[in-house]
């Protein structure tokens, strides 16, 4: 039997479909640069930190201490040891120091003390990070 008009179209558009695809194929490798110069895709980095497709001058290397090469993050130095005034002190044995500089309370056990204090009293003092917030260890007794 002879086939239906329709099926005959559809097989002409599949054949015409399949020529399209092996043409795309043919083009793509055609103008594939895969591995073909990596002299163009090579950079360099100049005396200023800028990109750049020549190479330095062999002879105007610098000298780089290896010492002085820091990786990471920058260390923030802080004050260890602040002072305050002692705003708060129960019989219980707990307390708060408003801190001078930021003038935030902090709080302290009698146990963190080394000194005998009071209510009024300038001190020096530690702070830790306890599971509450921060605390104050270390407490002396500034004279």
């Amino acid at each position: 039997m002879a086939d239906s008009f329709s099926k005959k179209e559809n097989f002409k558009k599949k054949l015409q479909k399949q020529k399209e695809k092996a043409q795309r194929r043919e083009e793509r490798k055609a103008s594939n640069d895969k591995g073909k110069s990596l002299d163009e895709m090579f950079m360099y980095v100049d005396a200023n930190g800028q990109l750049t497709s020549t190479p330095p001058d062999s002879n105007t290397k610098a000298e780089i201490d290896l010492d002085n090469i820091q990786l990471g993050a920058a260390p923030i130095e802080t004050e260890t040891v602040k002072t305050g005034i002692v705003t708060f002190f129960s019989e219980k044995g707990y307390g708060f120091i408003t801190e001078d500089k930021t003038k935030e309370n902090v709080f302290f056990h009698n146990n963190n003390c080394i000194d005998q204090i009071k209510k009024g009293n300038k001190v020096s003092f530690e702070k830790e990070k306890s599971p509450k917030g921060f605390s104050a260890v270390e407490i002396r007794l500034v004279k």
